[in-house]
């Protein structure tokens, strides 16, 4: 299993914008979940998503990532759209 400073990584190579646009993002892991906590947070709205483990391991091996694609676009969109 990857370690979350490389998942932040990875997403954000995925999504340069985030950080750059005032969109803060956080990961952590959910030992009751068995699950990555994504978090991103503009200003003081906050927004969370699952991502598997499982999930994120394969993406991290550069198999497959649409799982974290598709969460994290629209995770980043919602947060965006926010006032």
């Amino acid at each position: 299993m990857y370690n979350k400073d490389q998942i932040c990584e990875k997403i954000r190579k995925t999504y340069p914008d985030i950080g750059e646009c005032g969109i803060n993002l956080n990961v952590d892991f959910d030992n009751s979940n068995k699950a990555w906590v994504v978090s991103l947070k503009k200003d003081h709205h906050e927004l969370k998503t699952y991502l598997e483990a499982e999930d994120a391991d394969i993406c991290m091996d550069g198999k497959q990532c649409i799982g974290l694609g598709l969460q994290i676009a629209q995770l980043k969109d919602n947060i965006g759209q926010l006032k």
